[in-house]
């Protein structure tokens, strides 16, 4: 009964719609289409019951119809995991709060690229626009309401 929404970041050849992002992140040319940087990790693909959101900025509500798709299911939350958690999982969780949707984050499915702005940010995330919660946690929650009402995964 949860509604699963992969993310990725995916530029076109050149990197022209890439904007300030690209220019500050070279390193994310790697997202080009056709690169290997941008093929799913092994081990992980989508099913065909899974939205893929394909993105060129932080958040996966920016420049998508992510909020829509949401709204017409009835979804009210979203449990966030992904990478990294100072980028694209904040800027997901403050869009999230922003649209009127409830942002859950699993502190285990996040990461970053030092432990300092892993930790400042769950911390900053919890404190002002949603709940970070463990593994354990979101597992829990996700027993209680099973069939309920459907709810939204989505990972960055």
């Amino acid at each position: 009964g949860v509604f699963i929404v992969y993310t990725n970041v995916v530029f076109k050849k050149g990197g022209v719609n890439g904007g300030i992002f690209l220019k500050k992140a070279p390193t994310l040319t790697l997202l080009e289409e056709g690169q290997p940087g941008g093929a799913w990790p092994k081990g992980l693909v989508p099913g065909d019951d899974e939205l893929v959101v394909s993105k060129q900025y932080p958040s996966a509500f920016f420049g998508t119809s992510l909020s829509s798709t949401f709204t017409a299911l009835g979804i009210d939350t979203v449990i966030l995991t992904g990478l990294t958690t100072s980028g694209c999982v904040r800027a997901t969780c403050l869009d999230t709060v922003s649209l009127g949707f409830r942002p859950m984050i699993v502190r285990e499915a996040c990461g970053d690229r030092h432990d300092e702005p892993h930790e400042a940010n769950l911390f900053d995330m919890n404190a002002k626009y949603g709940d970070v919660v463990s593994e354990e946690e979101i597992l829990g929650y996700l027993n209680r309401i099973g069939n309920q009402r459907p709810e939204v995964a989505a990972g960055d």
